[in-house]
């Protein structure tokens, strides 16, 4: 992993904030647990530079166009991750409510060895990490506001990360999370 914490500058990261919150079409679907179907604890947007199907927890998802300002960041992130990223997960944390449980982006669309850059706007929310086959938490990373994170390849095949429910948070947090959709 590689970590910048203030990568984008306050000014900056609460205009695209605001932003997000306001253009994006925010959807809360429903995923299949254990052959049950339930809404994911966040809301959240699939786009790219074309409409890609991306299927987790037993649901396809097809992506919507994305406008050219996630365009353009893409392509900046992308150049400091080293990878060409043609679309972006949008997670809506509304506030410490939400969550993201224990998963590995090891999805087939992914490649082998994907690499994911992760941005995260609003609140500061813990992103907790643990090595694939373990129950226990082993690492605990603050994302800030303006973060960037950048999960290199090979890192899916090792370990597991979620961002757990946090009680006194109250506000909201938006995460975007860059990726590259290769042919399966």
């Amino acid at each position: 992993m590689e970590y910048f914490p203030q990568w984008m500058d306050r000014r900056e990261s609460n205009a695209l904030l605001a932003r997000l919150q306001s253009d994006i079409d925010w959807q809360q679907p429903s995923i299949t647990l254990y052959g049950k179907s339930h809404p994911i604890p966040r809301l959240q947007a699939w786009m790219g530079d074309e409409p890609h199907t991306y299927r987790y927890s037993g649901t396809d998802f097809t992506s919507e166009i994305w406008p050219d300002y996630l365009a353009s960041l893409a392509e900046h992130v992308g150049g400091i991750a080293g990878v060409e990223f043609n679309s972006v997960l949008l997670n809506l944390y509304r506030n410490g409510q939400d969550s993201m449980g224990w998963h590995s982006d090891d999805e087939p669309e992914l490649g082998r060895a994907p690499v994911i850059a992760s941005l995260s706007l609003g609140a500061e929310r813990d992103f907790t990490l643990r090595r694939s086959g373990t129950t226990r938490q082993a690492h605990s990373l603050l994302l800030q506001h303006g973060s960037l994170l950048i999960m290199k390849a090979g890192m899916q095949s090792r370990w597991q990360h979620a961002l757990p429910r946090r009680a006194r948070v109250t506000e909201p947090r938006i995460n975007l999370t860059f990726r590259r959709i290769t042919a399966v």
